[in-house]
């Protein structure tokens, strides 16, 4: 039964990759086998033209035109399997970037699976309440700083008009302590306390003799 049937392949199968690489491996013997042919069609052609009218002319003309019947023939086989190939190639082609756009959707698949996952445990009204007391935060420290860089101005209770009665008092007593000389002999070293002990009294008119002072100690 195998002699008649075959026995069954139980070899690969054939990918179209390489039944590309086949047919393009066919398709350069054949162009080996047009190139033969084109040179011995050149070689009847020198000889005939060397040749006057005759039967060895005509001998020679019989198997040029035999020649250039293979050579349509073959450029008939070479032509199909060239179309076959590029045939293929764009099977090929088309095949690559179907898989790669099956690759792609099954990449969108589990990546729209994993956000789904992670977003699901994202709570936006946990977020929205953080942001609101981030905010509130943030105006209380506008607040502290704004409070902290205040100046202190003068009590609007106080009375400009006494303030001014004051600072003149204080004048009018500077100018009477350096009247005095006070201010002078703080400037000198004495100290202000002994101002008045130093000073020699209003009342005495001129200084006592040296000789009235020996009788009374005498």
């Amino acid at each position: 039964m195998n002699r008649l049937f075959g026995a069954k392949n139980t070899g690969p199968k054939p990918t179209l990759h390489s039944a590309i690489s086949n047919t393009d491996t066919h398709v350069e013997s054949l162009d080996v086998k047009h190139a033969k042919l084109t040179a011995e069609l050149t070689t009847y052609q020198q000889r005939m033209s060397k040749l006057r009218d005759g039967p060895g002319k005509t001998a020679l003309k019989q198997k040029a035109l035999k020649i250039l019947q293979r050579r349509k023939m073959i450029e008939s086989q070479r032509d199909q399997l060239q179309q076959q190939s590029w045939n293929m190639e764009q099977a090929s082609m088309m095949t690559d970037n179907l898989k790669n756009v099956m690759t792609t959707v099954d990449v969108m698949k589990d990546t729209n699976k994993s956000l789904k996952k992670q977003y699901g445990k994202i709570d936006i009204d946990k977020i929205e309440r953080m942001q609101d007391e981030m905010q509130d935060l943030m105006e209380m420290g506008n607040d502290i700083q704004e409070s902290m860089s205040r100046s202190y101005d003068v009590p609007e209770d106080v009375d400009e008009a006494e303030l001014d009665a004051e600072l003149e008092a204080l004048g009018e007593e500077a100018d009477y302590e350096s009247s005095l000389g006070i201010g002078s002999r703080e400037a000198d070293g004495t100290p202000g306390f002994m101002v008045d002990e130093v000073a020699v009294p209003k009342f005495v008119d001129e200084p006592p003799e040296q000789g009235k002072v020996k009788e009374v100690a005498g």
